[in-house]
């Protein structure tokens, strides 16, 4: 797997142009990482994507 500096990181564009309370993502064919914008030196959670798919979907209230 790849480490945390080696993946491509973005913002979601929802995300304020304050930079604070903000998450960024990066996805690969194995799984979606989720980090804390303000600390990426801190580990990343990394999430199966069919398991990313249902919490987006559920968060977008489907």
């Amino acid at each position: 797997m790849s480490s945390s500096t080696e993946l491509a990181w973005f913002k979601s564009s929802y995300s304020g142009t304050q930079g604070d309370n903000c998450i960024e993502v990066a996805v690969t064919e194995q799984a979606v990482h989720v980090r804390d914008s303000k600390d990426v030196s801190r580990p990343a959670l990394a999430v199966g994507r069919e398991g990313w798919g249902r919490f987006v979907r559920h968060i977008a209230g489907e």
